[in-house]
């Protein structure tokens, strides 16, 4: 199951992290872009710039029920974006893409991420966070839910695969249906994608073909989980007691995994981290392994809503958090995590100006590449971390950090916003 009525909008993350361990040094890092959209995953092109998504702010056209049927609309626009970064300078090279949004702007579905293929051929992968059912029969035809081949000589794309109609036809995992795409890489000639709607792994040939799940991840059974208080404000009212209600949670609680990327590992294995559902347990999120018999399994775990993983080429695997407490409490102060090959954890860096990330990619430099702020519209930066390879505190390896939420627009106040440029 899915629990639709429990399940919150995928598309903007809201977290929680939970600490034990210290970072050796605090890395330094850089702002180089700032003013994006709902800003998403990251990659670096064939000519060495760095190419970001933005999920853009929706608009004023057809809407769709958000993915627990609670709360406001998501409704369309072409406010999507992808950005390209040389030089210290910014531009929109690709504009018009599909986007939903609540009305505020946040909660976005849209461009999510990018990968370029070995022969400097761009993907993008447009996220929806909803049911499919209602996409072609509200919004009529859209690229949301699919990945695209852009063009960005003449601001155009063609698309390559419908994940979210696969979930439609298909539905791998046996639940409630939906879909919405965050991550993925280019393996040869496939695209491998998380699907955080789907609680799915997809695998497409970069020529459309082939479109099938790969493997899907069980629902996670917790114990005495805690859920918010029962005044804390949400955009998504199943999600939150309603005030003066009692929350006297049953000892045990299904909640969904919620995969959220994916990268290839030194193995030839495919690596998943995991949001978790709600209510987001503190320390409840794993990355999973998904080895070539497609059988999953726990590669590490103690975490709390991951957004992100990228391997570095000595084989260290970094991953993001969204934050360090849970969402709800109000702080967005995020973190990411150095895992080496002998397991051994590192926390390079942790707040002090990250907030609420959402992707991160790794630079030939070495660098750290991190989109900062990707819940807040107008507000998105790209963060340059560097100082990278500190020694890891003694207790690290025995550490636990973690992220949560995967959440709403109800965390920050909602506000007019301006028109993209």
């Amino acid at each position: 199951m899915k629990h639709k009525q429990l399940t919150i909008t995928f598309l903007t993350f809201c977290v929680t992290a939970f600490s034990g361990m210290k970072a050796a040094s605090a890395a330094s890092f850089s702002v180089i872009a700032d003013g994006l959209y709902n800003a998403g995953g990251l990659s670096f092109g064939p000519d060495g710039d760095l190419y970001v998504t933005e999920a853009g702010i929706g608009g004023s056209g057809g809407c769709v029920p958000p993915a627990s049927g609670q709360g406001d609309s998501l409704c369309y626009g072409t406010s999507g974006a992808v950005t390209k970064i040389e030089n210290g300078k910014t531009e929109r090279i690709l504009t018009g893409l599909p986007s939903i949004a609540l009305p505020d702007g946040t909660g976005a579905g849209g461009p999510r991420n990018i990968q370029f293929d070995a022969t400097g051929k761009p993907y993008v992968l447009i996220g929806y966070g909803a049911n499919p059912t209602f996409r072609d029969r509200n919004l009529g035809d859209t690229d949301l839910g699919k990945i695209i081949a852009p063009d960005f000589k003449t601001n155009s794309w063609t698309s390559v695969a419908d994940l979210a109609n696969y979930e439609l036809a298909n539905n791998p995992d046996g639940g409630d249906v939906g879909s919405n795409p965050l991550g993925f890489v280019i393996d040869g000639n496939k695209l491998v994608v998380a699907d955080a709607g789907a609680n799915d792994l997809l695998s497409v040939n970069t020529s459309g073909s082939n479109l099938q799940a790969l493997t899907t991840f069980p629902e996670d059974i917790l114990t005495n989980p805690v859920f918010p208080p029962s005044d804390t404000p949400s955009n998504e009212p199943a999600q939150v007691p309603s005030q003066g209600e009692a929350v006297r949670g049953p000892s045990q609680f299904a909640t969904q995994p919620v995969p959220s990327g994916v990268a290839k590992g030194p193995d030839g294995a495919y690596y998943i981290s995991q949001f978790t559902g709600f209510p987001f347990p503190e320390g409840g999120a794993k990355i999973y392994r998904v080895g070539a018999d497609g059988k999953s399994s726990v590669f590490a775990d103690g975490f709390t809503q991951l957004t992100d993983l990228q391997f570095d080429p000595a084989g260290n695997l970094y991953a993001l958090q969204y934050a360090n407490q849970s969402a709800w409490k109000g702080d967005f102060d995020g973190s990411v995590i150095k895992i080496a090959p002998d397991g051994t954890r590192t926390t390079l860096l942790s707040g002090n100006g990250l907030e609420s990330p959402s992707a991160l990619t790794i630079g030939a430099d070495g660098a750290v590449y991190v989109t900062n702020r990707g819940d807040r519209p107008g507000l998105g930066q790209v963060l340059k971390i560097e100082n990278t390879k500190s020694i890891p505190e003694p207790d690290s390896a025995l550490g636990v950090l973690a992220i949560a939420v995967l959440g709403v627009g109800w965390l920050h106040k909602k506000k007019e916003l301006p028109n993209l440029p």
